[in-house]
């Protein structure tokens, strides 16, 4: 299994440590294998497998298949409603009368009109009742049987596997980088972390842990196995892995219902809380933030019983109201309540982070006589601040020259809710100010480059990662308001899902939008045909699996192409057993099945919180079409959702996205164009070794290069 995820993060394949042989049979098979799912295997990674005997041969080809074939979605079978799809599929409204008339049947013969109004009239119609309505009426093999095998096209996705070091080192590797990583990672790696903490329990550590989150995770694996902490110096760190390691939010932006802790595993939380405390009194004032939870928790670890970490109970009695701590947050805050605003940014400056984060606020309520200070106070933080947070506060600033047309507010959820922007702008001499500030420390961080830098055009539009909460995981999948070229003449959405244990209704639509973000159309279950846009049926059953498609060709009127997945009835994105939402591009005259690997050009997991799952935006601008993503999520209703019902909100959210503008790749190369040689990648593989910037490296690059992919782009963020 570890294997199969080191594949899947960093598409590297372990070397295997089986014996000796001739393997090439294999090799040659798993050629093939993977050209069928839109892979191949680099000149080395074949020359291992044909170097293993045949057994060991086949078990390493066989893990690389079906590694590669659930990352693309092509471990699960994708039935569409209409066996014909696109071809064949009905008029919505014919469709429901044909349904409506098998159910007015009752002894053969032929319904008329006015049986079908009396049916209708009697309110008792349920779409989900009709016959046949909803539920496949055909195996996935007569569905392949009905379509011919797909055209291959030159602009067919092929993406290529490389051979990596032997499964330890992989994972050692892996783990330090995830383990150390500047940013947040998203759930897919949080637990992806997890599965190599517990590899890794024995082997090197990283020097340090920058995120709380990953100290959570990996302080989780050390409290079960009695392994001494790592990394905490605030009472929130021992609250989070309480959270953690009860199945919780280790981000703390949800209650814990927390588990309860063995002796062993009470003695070490206390124990730490009681040198964080005893080390640094002023870290009680974090407590009153959490106080319901410390309550809790409190509940759970009895601290009354261990008389020998007095600190540890200070603790409980501050969360209990037993004892007032004041902290930093809370007397910044009463003197910006009393107009204070230089002292304000003084109190914050012992708090760097907070201090930049609240950067904006302070210089809109400072007079012009404060203002000069906040700035000072800002310039002097920016040296003591992370990378990320000066990332962010530089994306920030250059959003705020005007007000935006609707002020978008996105949590670590990904749920999406938009209001007006009340805020006044910054003035523009204030905006450049920052703005210089930011990029020379900026640059001042950036490592200078050992060797050349090459650079991939493609890769210049990718957002950078300041949080791996911003994306969801899968395949080829991009930070939130990233951009990629669409290739290709028709567009092909998928969502698949399987339910856990009752009835879900999932429902794949799409709003296409005008200029002005208007409304152009929508197809939907309730509208087959729009337009050229098609839709291959609703399915309202997926007790085994049940997926849905909408083809749109890229002639479509309007500007803005955007899927949504919509819960009608059931269990939630979380809840499921399974679900995704990808997109494939073809040619008008590719013919073959609904969902063929080949391609798949990026599939996400749908794992966040709301009704209404917004993963993306396709829009039409002067290079052509453009995948924008998103990875938001919207409450919707709790039952019965539908894109007719969602097109303003649907259309405010997208709106407020695609006007801001991100810090993007192409944003830190400009600041390493001062400092060292930048080529642009066109193709030819250069004759000495250089550090490549891509959303893939190509292969044979000369030996000592080293290579910034779409899994190391975090790593691109400066300290």
């Amino acid at each position: 299994m570890l294997e199969k995820l080191i594949i899947q993060k960093t598409l590297r394949v372990p070397a295997s440590h089986g014996a000796a042989g001739d393997g090439t049979v294999v090799a040659r098979q798993l050629d093939a294998a993977l050209l069928d799912v839109g892979f191949s295997a680099s000149r080395a990674l074949l020359e291992h497998i044909g170097a293993l005997a045949p057994a060991p041969a086949m078990d390493l080809a066989a893990t690389v298949v079906s590694a590669v074939r659930e990352l693309v979605g092509d471990h699960v079978q994708h039935n569409a409603y209409f066996i014909g799809f696109p071809d064949g599929v009905p008029d919505t409204i014919e469709f429901w009368t044909d349904r409506l008339r098998a159910a007015v049947l009752t002894g053969g013969g032929t319904a008329t009109d006015a049986q079908l109004r009396d049916a209708v009239a009697s309110g008792g119609v349920n779409l989900l009742d009709l016959p046949a309505y909803g539920v496949y009426q055909h195996t996935y093999a007569e569905l392949l049987a009905v379509h011919d095998a797909l055209i291959a096209a030159a602009g067919d996705r092929v993406t290529l596997l490389r051979l990596g070091d032997a499964a330890d080192v992989e994972a050692a590797r892996l783990y330090l980088a995830l383990a150390g990583s500047s940013t947040p990672h998203g759930e897919a790696d949080l637990a992806l972390l997890s599965e190599l903490a517990v590899a890794c329990v024995d082997a090197a550590q990283p020097a340090e842990v920058p995120v709380r989150e990953n100290r959570a995770v990996l302080n989780g694996v050390r409290l079960v196995l009695g392994r001494p902490l790592v990394g905490v110096d605030t009472t929130t760190d021992v609250l989070r892995l309480a959270c953690h390691v009860s199945g919780g939010d280790a981000s703390l932006e949800t209650p814990t219902r927390f588990r309860a802790f063995r002796r062993p595993e009470r003695r070490m939380l206390l124990a730490a809380l009681n040198e964080v405390v005893g080390a640094s009194p002023d870290k009680l004032g974090d407590v009153v933030r959490y106080a319901e939870r410390w309550k809790r928790l409190g509940e759970r670890l009895h601290p009354h019983e261990y008389g020998q970490w007095p600190h540890a109970q200070k603790v409980f009695t501050v969360a209990r109201g037993e004892r007032r701590v004041p902290n930093l947050a809370g007397r910044a805050e009463t003197a910006i309540r009393a107009g204070a605003i230089g002292p304000a940014a003084s109190v914050l400056s012992a708090a760097p982070g907070l201090l930049l984060r609240s950067a904006d606020r302070l210089l809109r309520m400072a007079s012009p006589s404060e203002r000069t200070a906040v700035v000072e106070a800002v310039t002097d933080a920016l040296g003591s601040a992370s990378g990320r947070v000066l990332l962010s506060l530089r994306e920030h600033v250059d959003n705020r020259l005007t007000p935006a047309s609707a002020r978008m507010y996105v949590n670590r959820s990904r749920r999406a809710w938009v209001g007006p922007d009340q805020r006044p702008p910054l003035p523009a001499g204030l905006v450049a100010e920052l703005s210089s500030l930011l990029d020379a420390e900026i640059s001042a961080r950036l490592p200078a480059p050992e060797r050349p830098l090459v650079v991939d055009p493609e890769v210049l539009d990718v957002a950078l990662p300041l949080s791996g909460k911003a994306a969801e995981g899968g395949f080829a999948v991009l930070p939130r308001g990233s951009r990629a070229a669409v290739s290709g003449e028709l567009l092909r959405f998928f969502t698949y899902w399987r339910q856990t244990s009752r009835r879900t209704d999932y429902d794949l639509s799409v709003l296409l939008l005008d200029d002005e973000f208007h409304s152009a159309g929508q197809v939907s279950w309730t509208n087959y045909h729009h337009d050229g846009v098609v839709h291959s049926g609703d399915v309202t059953d997926a007790t085994n699996g049940a997926t849905e498609f909408i083809d749109v060709p890229l002639t479509v009127g309007g500007q803005y192409v955007v899927p949504q997945v919509y819960i009608y009835a059931g269990e939630s994105f979380d809840e499921v057993a399974e679900s995704m939402f990808g997109y494939q591009t073809r040619t008008r005259d590719q013919r073959g099945a609904p969902f063929d690997a080949r391609t798949v050009r990026a599939r996400s997991h749908l794992r966040g919180q709301g009704q209404v799952a917004l993963p993306m935006v396709f829009a039409r601008g002067e290079r052509g079409w453009q995948a924008v993503w998103l990875h938001l999520y919207l409450r919707g209703r709790p039952s019965f959702n539908k894109v007719e019902d969602n097109t303003f909100t649907t259309a405010d959210r997208v709106r407020a996205l695609m006007e801001r503008r991100y810090l993007t790749v192409s944003y830190l190369v400009d600041r390493w164009r001062a400092r060292a040689e930048v080529m642009t990648w066109n193709g030819r593989l250069p004759d000495e070794p250089v550090t490549f910037i891509g959303i893939e490296a190509p292969e044979d690059l000369p030996e000592g290069s080293e290579t910034y992919t779409l899994d190391r782009l975090s790593e691109l963020i400066p300290e």
